[in-house]
């Protein structure tokens, strides 16, 4: 212990444990582990600078990696630097990619967003195989599924740590219900399953907590407003991109629950696309337990009622669809 002589000496050795600390924790997480690199691909665009500035003021990343083909961000720029962004980074995140337009699906980038994807994952396999990966790129239902089989032709891939990030669909479906009932937005928590496109959305409104009830006519309306927010918001942003703030905060929300629980927090939870068995499609969002190692647990579907019974069943045929083609360009490609 110190004992110190005025006012002024301890406060100035309050601001200098203050700095310590904040330094400490940055360095060192919040459980005593080693925090983590995060390389974030596609750095410079519309989501990847608000992701980015997000990411940056977490205690659990050490080291902020950014990389962009089109404009140099810390240093990585153009390919020949990925795989110096890549090194060392323990997550992986990719929001690089065309943003849609009026008039286009998700679906309608994959010309360009799928060789996008492709190409970042070769790099990832090569450089960083074991990082936790976050695919943010659209259409997710496809890209996905790109990851993981160029990642197999790398000896590289572990379905644990490859997720297509599908939290703005539950910011949405959260925001949505809240409204609609003068609820807290920050205290209320719905479940979105199935894929990140369209009718492939499922918001589980009836395993929402707190619990909430909805006459079938809204509960229907207030469906098919979730499944179609991201046209909602590209037709309002009339052709200047898609949803880019809004992707930026729920993505960082995904990542700093997969770093807490590399950080050895227990119990986290995030509903996300990944390799799965709940249903006849190789690929599909559940709510998921996290851990150290990715997925620990996958929850599967828990108790849906006939109306979620049915979008399920809409959502099969679309969802199975835009997998086979992620699964397809890479066999035809690479």
């Amino acid at each position: 212990l110190l004992q110190l002589s005025s006012a002024s000496s301890t406060a100035a050795m309050a601001s200098r444990a203050l700095n310590l600390f904040t330094i400490c924790r940055r360095q060192f997480g919040t459980t005593g582990s080693l925090a983590s690199r995060v390389a974030v691909l596609g750095a410079s665009g519309g989501i990847g600078q608000p992701l980015s500035l997000l990411l940056k003021q977490s205690p659990l990343v050490s080291q902020l990696a950014l990389y962009d083909i089109q404009a140099e961000v810390s240093g990585f720029d153009g390919p020949a630097s990925l795989s110096d962004c890549l090194k060392g980074s323990r997550v992986v995140v990719i929001p690089a990619g065309v943003p849609r337009k009026p008039g286009m699906t998700r679906d309608d980038l994959f010309n360009t967003n799928a060789g996008i994807v492709a190409d970042l994952i070769t790099a990832v396999a090569k450089t960083c195989p074991k990082a936790m990966i976050c695919i943010v790129t659209n259409p997710v239902n496809s890209t996905v599924p790109i990851a993981a089989e160029i990642l197999k032709k790398h000896n590289a891939y572990d379905p644990r740590r490859l997720f297509g990030v599908t939290t703005l669909d539950i910011v949405r479906s959260n925001a949505f219900v809240a409204e609609a009932k003068g609820l807290d937005v920050s205290k209320v928590s719905v479940p979105v399953i199935g894929g990140h496109s369209g009718v492939t959305i499922i918001p589980v409104i009836s395993q929402a907590v707190p619990s909430v009830s909805f006459k079938a006519q809204d509960r229907e309306t207030l469906t098919t407003r979730i499944q179609n927010a991201g046209t909602e918001v590209v037709n309002a942003k009339a052709g200047a991109g898609s949803a880019t703030l809004s992707m930026a905060f729920a993505a960082e929300k995904f990542v700093d629950s997969v770093l807490q629980a590399i950080d050895g927090k227990r119990g986290v939870i995030e509903c996300a696309f990944v390799e799965s068995t709940v249903t006849e499609a190789p690929y599909f969002s559940t709510p998921l337990l996290l851990g150290r190692d990715g997925v620990e647990e996958n929850l599967g579907l828990g108790n849906l009622i006939e109306f979620e019974a049915k979008l399920l069943q809409a959502a099969m045929p679309e969802l199975q669809q835009n997998i086979a083609k992620g699964v397809k360009f890479v066999k035809e490609r690479y």
